[in-house]
């Protein structure tokens, strides 16, 4: 599998005690600060590119700073924010309250899936005000495709958005509305002839976050989970209609919690799996300026399209679901891979490649040993260090890039043996061209089936995977070469006429026309086709690729249909436009040069 830029990570907490209460309780008034460090800590997975954390301290007095933020680049980001953050406590003078100690906090961190790169495009954003109410600061796990339509809507309105980023432009959109729920409330409490500071307690009290989410939300098309705490103490966190991106919760007396991840709220509050409980899609969670938690259904549940690529690859593998789920992927593909090695397990050795394949490649070696008892099984493929390459020459630079795994030797008898080796998901192909089949050949196999736990990546993803372009994909170059070779590479000039025609319609009106490419040829047809590609010509062995199909991906996830990089079903409008553009790019780009 080669490694993909994917979903964000957040963190929330919202403590619903006094702060005395925890230092009391726990020895720290740190205590939230703390448990949002080791919350990040467990979705480190989820983004090394940049991280950043804010927080409320609710009550303050007016010329004393209330609203902290901190952000860094890299991979170490979120030891440096926390060293950072504890260093500015330590240094506090006495009797003056230390920043970064409150009773909201946020935290992200980032995988950057638009191309965009800087301190500037990390999260959390935050837009300051005078007002409490009216600062607000966001973060998400989100990419939207109508962001063109989204940035129109705020310049009719009259603003001049400084950046044209999808966190940027949702900040100003949803700040507009904040400013318009604080006004409302400010006319309301002006009617009730209020002054001063006793409209500003108005305000704080009777903020509805709902409504902001209300007015905002339906103008977005994309799969995201959005956060957000403003200056009085109101937190939210809500999910989009189809489910897309995940998002778990956790409350008791003491705080709520918020995290992309169940089992990171389970090990960070040592509670049980069942305690944990999943945000529905269109709902948020809200937690009022007065620690009243509230669920509300802010858009109506769209198709459930929740993302099987969390479940195959980028979710942590501790969940108690996704651990049955990744060997359920593993186990069903027991008849396909008995069918590739002509049921000869007496020469046959079973292995993975490192790292998140581990647990598919369990449930396919319990599935064949409900057959067959006497399999083979052992760790062929390592991860290797990572090696730093000198070199800059092309050829001697991918030999080196070529090593990044390693082989167990003797592990099989040469050319006697087969190896069957199982991976999580097979994309743009290079790291099996390069490095794992040559890799593998080393051990004389009379044959190596490589195993895929998912099927074939066919379409770009636009919801917070980085898979944009057609040409990345190697199912995709397959059809293209099976249409060559049958001297009917037309279909693609149809294509593209038909992408072009449609250039200009409503999203919700487009069509999926790339899929005439792959409706010519079966599955077998396309997977013997990237044999041909990937197979180098020093490679000894026979190789066949073995695919899940969309039935087995569907009944090992039930409950995560999204499937659309594999079937092209994408779940909202924006994704038909996004994958026409992408081929009318792919079709200009890079067709053209080579016809």
């Amino acid at each position: 599998m080669e490694p993909l830029k994917h979903e964000c990570g957040i963190a929330m907490i919202r403590l619903l005690k006094p702060l005395s209460y925890y230092k009391e309780k726990y020895g720290t008034e740190a205590y939230a600060l703390n448990k949002l460090y080791l919350m990040m800590e467990k979705q480190h997975n989820r983004g090394q590119e940049g991280a950043g954390i804010a927080s409320v301290k609710i009550v303050t007095e007016p010329g004393h700073e209330y609203m902290f933020r901190e952000k860094g680049l890299g991979k170490d980001a979120i030891a440096d924010i926390f060293a950072k953050v504890h260093q500015q406590i330590d240094e506090t003078p006495p009797g003056e309250e230390p920043p970064f100690i409150g009773e909201l906090y946020m935290g992200h961190l980032r995988y950057s899936t638009t191309g965009y790169s800087g301190i500037k495009y990390v999260h959390p954003f935050l837009r300051r005000n005078n007002w409490k109410a009216k600062n607000l600061c966001i973060c998400g796990n989100f990419n939207m495709t109508n962001m063109d339509e989204v940035f129109r809507t705020l310049a009719d309105q009259g603003q001049y958005p400084r950046i044209n980023s999808d966190a940027y432009i949702m900040l100003e959109l949803m700040g507009h509305r904040l400013d318009r729920e604080v006004e409302r409330n400010f006319t309301a409490a002006k009617k009730k002839e209020l002054e001063g500071r006793q409209i500003t307690a108005y305000i704080d009290e009777h903020l509805d976050i709902a409504n902001v989410l209300r007015t905002t939300m339906p103008h977005f098309d994309g799969g995201y989970v959005v956060c957000g705490i403003t200056g009085s103490g109101e937190l939210f966190s809500m999910r989009d209609p189809n489910g897309i991106r995940p998002a778990f919760w956790y409350a008791d007396d003491e705080l709520v919690a918020v995290a992309s991840e169940r089992p990171v709220l389970q090990t960070t509050f040592a509670v049980e799996c069942d305690q944990v409980h999943e945000l529905m899609p269109g709902q948020a969670l809200i937690v009022n300026g007065r620690g009243e938690r509230s669920l509300q259904q802010i858009i109506p549940a769209g198709k459930l399209a929740a993302c099987s690529f969390e479940r195959i690859y980028f979710s942590r593998g501790n969940d108690r679901d996704i651990h049955q789920e990744r060997k359920q992927l593993g186990f069903q593909l027991r008849g396909n891979i008995l069918k590739a090695i002509d049921h000869d397990i007496d020469h046959t050795v079973f292995s993975f490649i490192p790292n998140t394949a581990e647990v598919a490649y369990y449930g396919m070696v319990e599935g064949i040993r409900c057959l067959y008892p006497g399999v083979r099984a052992d760790k062929v493929v390592s991860k290797d260090i990572k090696l730093r390459t000198f070199i800059t020459e092309g050829a001697a630079r991918n030999d080196l890039a070529g090593h990044v795994y390693d082989i167990t030797y003797g592990t099989l008898e040469p050319y006697i043996d087969n190896l069957v080796v199982i991976d999580d998901s097979i994309v743009r192909g290079t790291t099996l061209r390069e490095s794992i089949i040559r890799i593998l050949d080393r051990l004389h196999p009379r044959k190596i089936v490589i195993v895929s736990s998912s099927p074939q990546v066919r379409y770009p993803d636009c919801y917070g995977i980085d898979m944009a372009r057609l040409d990345e994909f190697i199912a995709f170059h397959a059809a293209v070469a099976l249409l060559r070779d049958q001297d009917h590479l037309d279909l693609l000039d149809e294509v593209y006429r038909l992408c072009k025609k449609q250039e200009n319609l409503p999203a919700a009106e487009m069509r999926n026309y790339v899929r005439r490419i792959y409706d010519l040829f079966t599955d077998e047809e396309i997977s013997r086709k990237i044999v041909e590609l990937l197979k180098t010509d020093d490679v000894e062995a026979d190789v066949e690729i073995v695919y899940q199909s969309l039935e087995g991906l569907h009944k090992a996830c039930p409950n995560h249909p999204g499937d659309w990089y594999f079937s092209g079903n994408y779940p909202t409008p924006g994704g038909f436009r996004l994958l026409n553009r992408a081929y009318i790019q792919y079709y200009e780009n890079e067709y053209l040069k080579i016809k």
